[in-house]
């Protein structure tokens, strides 16, 4: 397998005594396989084609004119440094802010690291750490999806090139799919979570209509638009033409996350995560904040477009991931300061906990109960539901089970479709 290092730094071109000056390396580095192109400049070429498809198998759109463009460009700009390398890689193959952490994730990587199918096989499990890049950059949390990439491109290589294979069936046949289905998050292997993180981007939601005051046209027959219906009969001379027709206006039903952090937790809570991301990048508004021994709000955070940077970057920034639990101060946090701003009272509250929570449980019914009468309908999204003789002898899960409309398990892809159908439905139509 080729190491993707940065050749040297390019010699004097002029020749001893006078001589006849000697070809620039580094153009010679970025030229095709012409005549003078020799191995190195075979190796950069190479390199810079499997760093892009890399980029482009992780979700960047880099076709081969950027490929072009960035050979051009090293050959204009050189290889003095490897600060001006990624430089000249960023500018060619960036066309919005939001690809820049992916961007430096890979470069830090790729052109790093010459064991790249390891680095791929350690960057799936799920905990991953940042490390200091040599361009003197932050390398960000590794992505789950650029893990992928960079395990396909190295398979991809010849076999004279990478010292080992690992290929990667993603097809899954019907009997697989309904194990992933039914499979709990905290068992899963590391394939079959990226495997889950896949199908949650593929699901649809649809959420709740609610009807608002404003109406718009409408093709069948209802409420009679009489204005629209008088315009139609003047420009036919002011015969009734045919009937025009308006009905109410529908939007979507906000929606809030809260989502507990805790170390019993923090594996749903990241699962959970990713579909409040999915869900975000329709037309439903969602605020999301997570709790563990303090509340954060994140909803800036999963506005990154890309889901597997949006939940590191809030892995990075939240302080209390997998830590204790503070149920009650958390809720009574959120009631006092958070619930009046993001809160209205046509939304759909998820909270996600096990109710595991340590002291008098009197406190925790009360602010259950408030957060309950501030909302449309609160959904209680419990783990501890996936035990099939799963009694609520616990006291803080007996506190808030009063209060809530519906207590459903979150533990599995099945649960989550389940939430999915509850969601798009009214609290009127769904069965208790």
């Amino acid at each position: 397998m080729l190491a993707p290092t940065l050749p040297p730094v390019a010699a004097p071109r002029g020749g001893p005594c006078g001589g006849p000056a000697e070809p620039d390396p580094r153009k010679s580095l970025v030229d095709g396989a012409g005549a003078g192109g020799g191995a190195l400049s075979g190796r950069l070429a190479l390199n810079v084609m499997h760093f892009a498809r890399v980029l482009r198998a992780a979700g960047m759109p880099v076709g081969t004119d950027r490929i072009q463009l960035a050979l051009q460009a090293l050959e204009v700009a050189g290889l003095e440094s490897r600060r001006d390398f990624h430089a000249v890689l960023s500018t060619c193959f960036i066309d919005r802010a939001g690809q820049r952490e992916l961007f430096d994730q890979a470069f830090s990587l790729f052109w790093r690291d010459p064991d790249l199918l390891g680095r791929a096989l350690a960057m799936r499990l799920p905990t991953v750490s940042a490390k200091k890049a040599a361009t003197g950059l932050d390398a960000p949390h590794e992505s789950q999806r650029l893990a992928s990439a960079l395990q396909l491109n190295a398979a991809q290589r010849a076999p004279n090139e990478a010292p080992e294979q690992v290929e990667l069936d993603a097809s899954l046949t019907w009997s697989e799919r309904e194990l992933l289905q039914k499979a709990d998050f905290e068992t899963m292997s590391p394939a079959e979570w990226l495997a889950a993180q896949r199908a949650l981007r593929r699901l649809r939601l649809v959420a709740e209509p609610l009807r608002t005051r404003r109406s718009m046209r409408a093709v069948h027959p209802g409420r009679a638009d009489w204005r629209a219906t008088l315009s139609a009969m003047a420009r036919h001379g002011g015969e009734l033409w045919d009937m025009r027709w308006r009905r109410p206006r529908t939007r979507p039903a906000p929606i809030v996350v809260l989502a507990d952090i805790s170390g019993s937790m923090s594996r749903y809570s990241r699962m959970l995560l990713h579909f409040a991301h999915t869900i975000a990048a329709g037309r439903t508004r969602v605020e999301s904040f997570v709790f563990g021994t303090r509340l954060t709000r994140i909803t800036h955070l999963l506005r990154q477009r890309d889901p597997d940077l949006a939940v590191a970057q809030v892995m990075r920034v939240v302080q209390d991931w997998s830590g204790g639990t503070r149920i009650t101060t958390c809720l009574h946090e959120f009631n006092r300061h958070w619930a009046r701003r993001v809160l209205p009272g046509s939304a759909t509250v998820l909270l996600i906990t096990d109710g595991l929570e340590h002291g008098d449980a009197g406190p925790l019914a009360f602010e259950t109960e408030r957060l309950h009468k501030s909302c449309r309908r609160l959904l209680w999204l419990n783990p501890l539901l996936r035990f099939d003789r799963f009694e609520p002898r616990a006291g803080g899960i007996r506190a808030m089970l009063p209060h809530v409309d519906r207590m459903l398990p979150a533990h599995n892809l099945d649960s989550l479709d389940q939430l999915v159908e509850i969601l798009a439905n009214s609290p009127a139509s769904s069965t208790l």
